[in-house]
């Protein structure tokens, strides 16, 4: 069975850091593309950030670029997504997937496998 199990999110001031993880278990890790997405409440879900197994290519979204960084530890099939100078703007509840990174425009429709999600709040 595939399972994406994120860490616990958490609340957090403007400006503040937080390291999200995503362990992965039931399935080759090495196979899939793991990204990371959020949905803020009466918003659409996103894609944040994503990395190619193949070629460790990473996408990031503008909103997101040079604040947070995504990393993958393959030896313990987890992926981190550390987020860096925080705004209000990235409240939202975080998922990772498994599925393809397309780094020209990664969508969620390229992911099969879901996580729970997990709540990030940053506070102004």
């Amino acid at each position: 069975e595939v399972q994406l199990v994120e860490s616990v999110g958490g609340l957090v001031q403007a400006g503040g850091s937080l390291r999200l993880s995503c362990a992965a278990s039931g399935f080759t890790f090495d196979d899939y593309d793991i990204g990371w997405f959020r949905q803020a409440p009466g918003k659409e879900r996103e894609a944040v950030s994503c990395i190619r197994n193949s070629d460790g290519r990473i996408y990031y979204a503008d909103s997101v670029k040079g604040r947070f960084t995504i990393s993958s530890d393959n030896a313990e099939n987890t992926v981190y997504l550390q987020m860096n100078t925080l705004k209000p703007e990235d409240t939202a509840v975080y998922y990772c997937a498994a599925g393809v990174c397309l780094v020209q425009s990664p969508g969620a429709t390229s992911f099969g496998s879901w996580g729970q999600g997990t709540q990030v709040t940053v506070s102004s």
